[in-house]
C-alpha cells in the first residue's frame, strides 16, 4: 500500500480552448502539479530530492477522458502511488468534480541520478516516506 495526497485546483481561463473545455495537454499538467504535490506533502519536495542527487524523467504518461473540465471548476487532484519498482514508479492521478471522476492519468517516472542523469534505484528513503 502507497501513499497519496489531494490537491484541489480552479481551472483557470487560459487553460480552455475555444469550446470553453481544457485542453487536453493540460490534463498532464494537472497532474504533473499533483504529483510534485504528493512529493512534497510525503517526500519532502522536489527541490530537496534534487539537492540528494535524484530526479525522475517520465518515461510513460497516459491520460484517460471521461467528462469535459471547464473555466472555474474546482477540481480535486487525487495523486497515488501505485507502484515502486527498483527504479521506476508509476503513480496514478483521478482528477475529480466531487465524487465524479472527470479524467485518469498513470504516469511512470525512473529515477535518475541528477548529476550523470543515468538511471539508477530509488532510494530506500524514498521508498518508505511512499510506503504506507
Amino acid at each position: 500500500m502507497y501513499k497519496s495526497a489531494t490537491t484541489a485546483l480552479r481551472v483557470r481561463y487560459n487553460e480552455c480552448d475555444p469550446l470553453g473545455v481544457v485542453f487536453n495537454a493540460n490534463y498532464l499538467l494537472y497532474a504533473d502539479i499533483a504529483i510534485n504535490e504528493l512529493w512534497r506533502e510525503h517526500v519532502g519536495g522536489y527541490e530537496s530530492m534534487m539537492e540528494g542527487g535524484l530526479d525522475l524523467a517520465v518515461v510513460e504518461a497516459n491520460l484517460r477522458y471521461f467528462k469535459p473540465l471547464r473555466f472555474d471548476e474546482e477540481v480535486d487532484l487525487v495523486s497515488t502511488v501505485t507502484h515502486i519498482g527498483n527504479k521506476s514508479m508509476v503513480t496514478e492521478v483521478a482528477m475529480k468534480l466531487g465524487e465524479e471522476e472527470v479524467a485518469a492519468a498513470a504516469l511512470t517516472h525512473v529515477c535518475v541520478d541528477s548529476g550523470s542523469k543515468e538511471s539508477r534505484s530509488i532510494p530506500d528513503s524514498v521508498r518508505n516516506a511512499l510506503t504506507a
